[in-house]
């Protein structure tokens, strides 16, 4: 008879959760000792709980399915939460299994005991506790339904240490015919609405969210586009952005309000596709937080729970029946459809000479971003000439910071690695966001993935330089702006990742980064590159 660590980890299997990214304690060691028992589980042990949820963050990005995190006790959910964070705001399936203490030990408020239900709760979008181990079965298959809808959620089951190690009797609960539904049907009346909001001769924008960041909602986000003059954006900081190649290119609605309020100036009809109505980060002294402009009616065609793609493909049926058709239920580009228009695009930058700039680094990525890449962007201030230099790159993937929470980027890159061997993954960081999660490359290390990445290394939290102006406090004297430099002692990128196990060079000029990003991208396994470059605020 199995015990309840092994059915837990069986009817994981069962649903098609196959990876689960761990930093285990006592309370689940009893998980621990099941994994050689369920071999078809992969095992990534994480150095830190904030690089295991991050790294399941990025794996169910690229695969669509949730990897499962374990996690021990309250602080260990604590420390991931910043992570789980960035994921909610994703819409990523995640299934976390949190250890606790044995049923009979909790009243003795031992001292690792705290409220885990209301940590969970900040940021699952579903959270049981299982008492006793006939339920596991039942428990564990509604956590990856509860993840797996659309859009995801992070669903966090909580695990006694001795339900894990009881043996399930007959379970008194039975799944009726519980399914993940799906995305939500389109909405007739929000596609006819936002066609004749097209049609009124105003200018209008469609603001990209969620899965029509892929390519069927591009193809028909672009061709809406074309016969309508609409202009066309997605969120600042979509999960996944398939671009490059042949696929229609879409700007990214600005980060700083004053970028984002000039791109959508002027616009009386603003459409929201799976993206929420856009607002400022944070508030700042005499400027709205709402980024729709005044007078602008912001309508849905699909919220995040329903099917953004199917509803832009409609819309263009609707306001552009003479162009490519696709198959309105899915989005799709039908099979014996004309083949869209190639892309034209400007060649791709040439290496960069001279200086070591943000800016040159970005040329250089931008030369030799091979195909099939996937991206990882959390290069801040140091990526604003990212975009434009990567968008004549091969087709590519492009993953960004959703949450605003910084230390996301080197374990959603651990996460894509392992969810697509088979691809190089570029992870682009900044100094300061580094450090909060750079534990992912000793698990980069360990599993060998491929991960090259870059640390811009600017010795400075650059952005709370501008944000110092932006929220009126640029008078701001010399104490306070050293509370935002990170040079007094330096970083040396180059030791902490060594130390790691994973091989790193340092890069001063221009035509260094160049060799070395081209180098690192053609050897396997994991790389790091310290791109010294000066700081823009």
């Amino acid at each position: 008879m199995p015990n309840g660590a092994q059915t837990l980890i069986r009817t994981l299997v069962e649903r098609g959760v196959e990876v689960c990214f761990a930093n285990p304690g006592t309370s689940e060691m009893h998980f621990v000792a099941a994994l050689d028992d369920v071999p078809e589980m992969r095992a990534v042990l994480c150095l830190f709980e904030g690089v295991a949820t991050g790294a399941a963050d990025g794996y169910a990005r690229m695969t669509g399915r949730p990897a499962c995190t374990l996690l021990h006790l309250g602080p260990g959910l604590a420390n991931g939460l910043a992570n789980l964070h960035n994921a909610r705001r994703a819409g990523t399936p995640i299934v976390n299994i949190v250890g606790d203490h044995a049923l009979h030990h909790k009243p003795l408020d031992a001292p690792l005991e705290s409220d885990i239900d209301a940590l969970a709760g900040t940021v699952s979008g579903w959270v049981r506790r299982t008492t006793d181990a006939a339920d596991l079965k039942v428990d564990v298959t509604l956590a990856v339904i509860a993840a797996s809808g659309s859009p995801g959620a992070v669903a966090t089951l909580i695990l006694p240490a001795d339900v894990s190690w009881s043996e399930p009797g007959p379970s008194a609960t039975a799944i009726a015919m519980v399914h993940d539904s799906g995305p939500g049907a389109v909405s007739a009346q929000a596609v006819t609405a936002a066609a004749k909001a097209l049609r009124s001769g105003e200018t209008a924008a469609i603001l990209l969210g969620g899965a029509a960041t892929h390519e069927a909602g591009l193809r028909a986000a672009s061709r809406i586009a074309e016969a309508t003059g609409a202009n066309l954006l997605c969120e600042t900081f979509p999960a996944r952005l398939e671009r490059g190649g042949d696929l229609p290119e879409v700007e990214r609605l600005g980060y700083l309000a004053d970028f984002a309020s000039a791109q959508l100036d002027g616009v009386k009809h603003l459409i929201l596709a799976g993206a929420r109505s856009p607002v400022t980060f944070f508030a700042y002294p005499g400027k709205r937080g709402d980024l729709v402009p005044e007078g602008c009616e912001a309508r849905e065609l699909a919220t995040g729970s329903e099917d953004a793609a199917a509803a832009l493909a409609r819309l263009a049926d609707e306001v552009a029946p003479g162009s490519v058709a696709s198959d309105s239920a899915t989005g799709e580009v039908a099979a014996d459809a004309v083949t869209p228009a190639a892309v034209t695009r400007a060649p791709r930058p040439q290496r960069p000479t001279g200086s070591l700039t943000a800016e040159s680094a970005s040329q250089a990525i931008g030369a030799l971003l091979p195909a099939g890449a996937i991206v990882v962007d959390e290069a801040n201030t140091s990526g604003l000439w990212l975009p434009g230099a990567t968008a004549n790159a091969p087709r590519h993937d492009w993953l960004t910071l959703t949450g605003g929470a910084i230390g996301q980027g080197l374990p959603v890159a651990t996460g894509a690695a392992v969810a697509c061997p088979g691809r190089p993954v570029v992870c682009l960081e900044a100094d300061g966001s580094a450090m909060y999660t750079f534990q992912a490359l000793w698990t980069q290390a360990r599993e060998g993935l491929d991960v090259t990445t870059v640390v811009f290394n600017n010795s400075s939290y650059a952005i709370l330089n501008l944000e110092l102006q932006q929220v009126g406090a640029s008078a701001a004297g010399e104490r306070a702006r050293q509370l935002l430099d990170l040079s007094r002692p330096g970083l040396d990128f180059v030791a902490l990742a060594t130390g790691m196990g994973v091989p790193a060079t340092r890069a001063t000029t221009a035509e260094e980064f160049t060799a070395q990003f081209e180098r690192a991208l053609a050897e396997p396994g994991p790389h790091l590159i310290d791109c010294v470059v000066p700081p823009i605020f």
